[in-house]
């Protein structure tokens, strides 16, 4: 497919001078649009849309170019003017480049500068629309990135997240598997000054000592029997960008060595390398143990430790975050929903219940499987308890949520958390309509009113 040619509106109201430029840019391989006077120059702006615009400052007895710049910069915002002006109007020429003119040229000017402020005006055009469309793309990213959280210790796990991303630190993830460690370090990078380089994720503890080392350092032509060719390591993959080592306390004695080394003088040795190459990365480290522990058995640099412990952010269960069980089901039921090709509404009270009683050993990777394979195998339009196979039953799932030990609460302070968390979900889901929400929960309203006064609620908070 031929590419398309950049239009260039050009006004003179010398028709001489607008012929020659016409043929000079249409020489280049530009498409050239004329215009005589300033309205018909914004007449044709308003119906086809133009790259850039080369016009003449002085325009007989019409508007000047200043005036049908800005009334085009008015059509099309991003638009680069070129002003041509004679010696005796270079200061008006000054005033229209503060006004939003790309520059000027002075005649007589040579045909080759034209060409060249075109060319480069163009090009800046287009890196413009580059970046915009960059950081449209990142934002849209962002926003799939948000963390999903309303109990207070999430909260402050964004607060946390929200001033960390914006320094070039060494964090530390710590939670159990399954509580969204790699996310947290995906969220920090798309919100830092890094966003436009790569992100690039390593499970440290899936992959044997040597073959770890070779990915994450690189290695030189014939380092060993296979090197055939030479290849860049995820360190150097990630230059300008973040590096997320996952699990980096199952990393041998030999291999933390050579961590320390990047992290201290930002440089690495590719296996089979005779000099160091310099890396720019921001490190993310991750451990669903606790490393300090670690280091005390001997198990881990107390050195290294120390490099990677510089900003630690520590990811509760899912078990000790009920509030936010909801939150998530109805998260994952909306991606799913459009992945499948489904439209299921929701979830039953009951479904709701099981799942906040439920232990979540596996917590958020197991509640996601759980809701997509719910999806994926239901029948109805919305879903109820035996969607939610193979979760334990109710009695099993009480029994541990309220006999687990990290819990430390009461089955008095669990049963209030449950109320109220599903209070909130229903009032939620219904807009603040205290009346649905009553025959959704096959409640009298009035009890519903009982309850939003217990815990503080009112409707209009959730209109």
């Amino acid at each position: 497919m031929a590419q398309t040619k950049e239009k260039i509106l050009v006004l003179d109201d010398e028709p001489h001078i607008l012929d020659l430029i016409q043929m000079r840019l249409e020489s280049q391989g530009y498409e050239v649009i004329t215009a005589a006077t300033g309205e018909e120059a914004l007449a044709k702006a308003r119906t086809t849309v133009v790259d850039m615009a080369v016009m003449d400052l002085m325009l007989g007895d019409g508007p000047n170019g200043i005036a049908v710049m800005e009334q085009l910069l008015l059509i099309n915002p991003h638009v680069p003017v070129i002003i041509l002006t004679a010696h005796g109007t270079i200061n008006n020429a000054v005033e229209a480049m503060s006004r939003g003119a790309y520059c000027y040229l002075t005649k007589p000017y040579k045909p080759e500068e034209l060409t060249l402020h075109v060319k480069n005006a163009l090009e800046k055009r287009r890196l413009t629309s580059e970046i915009a469309t960059l950081k449209h793309m990142l934002e849209e990213r962002s926003q799939e990135k948000n963390i999903i959280a309303h109990s207070p210790r999430m909260r402050e796990i964004i607060r946390q997240v929200q001033q960390a991303a914006q320094t070039d630190a060494t964090i530390a993830v710590y939670g159990e598997s399954g509580t969204g460690k790699e996310l947290i370090a995906e969220i920090i990078h798309l919100r830092s000054k890094r966003s436009t380089g790569p992100f690039v994720p390593v499970n440290c503890g899936a992959l044997p000592e040597g073959l770890l080392e070779n990915e994450l350092f690189g290695h030189m032509r014939g380092a060993y029997t296979d090197a055939r060719e030479s290849r860049m390591g995820l360190f150097a993959q990630a230059e300008k960008g973040t590096i997320f080592l996952d699990e980096i306390g199952n990393t041998s004695p030999a291999l933390q060595v050579k961590l320390l080394r990047v992290l201290q003088e930002r440089e690495l040795r590719p296996l089979g390398g005779d000099r160091s190459i310099k890396v720019d990365v921001r490190v993310i480290v991750a451990s669903n143990k606790d490393l300090q522990k670690a280091v005390e058995r001997g198990e881990f640099r107390d050195d290294l430790f120390y490099r990677v412990h510089v900003i630690p952010i520590y990811l509760p269960p899912l078990r000790e975050r009920r509030e936010d069980i909801p939150l998530l089901a109805d998260h994952f039921l909306k991606h799913f929903n459009k992945s499948v090709g489904k439209e299921i509404k929701g979830f039953t009270p009951s479904a709701i219940q099981r799942m906040m009683l439920y232990h979540w050993p596996g917590n958020i990777r197991e509640l996601k499987n759980t809701i997509e394979r719910a999806v994926v195998l239901t029948m109805h339009d919305v879903i109820d308890v035996p969607d939610l196979i193979p979760l334990a039953s109710l009695q099993e799932a009480a029994a541990t949520a309220t006999a687990a030990p990290s819990l430390s609460v009461t089955y008095e302070d669990a049963k209030q958390d449950f109320e109220k968390s599903y209070l909130e979900h229903l009032l939620r889901q219904t807009g603040g309509n205290v009346t649905n929400a009553a025959k959704t929960a096959d409640r009298y309203r009035g009890d519903l009113y009982r309850l939003m006064k217990k815990y503080g609620l009112k409707s209009e908070d959730f209109k």
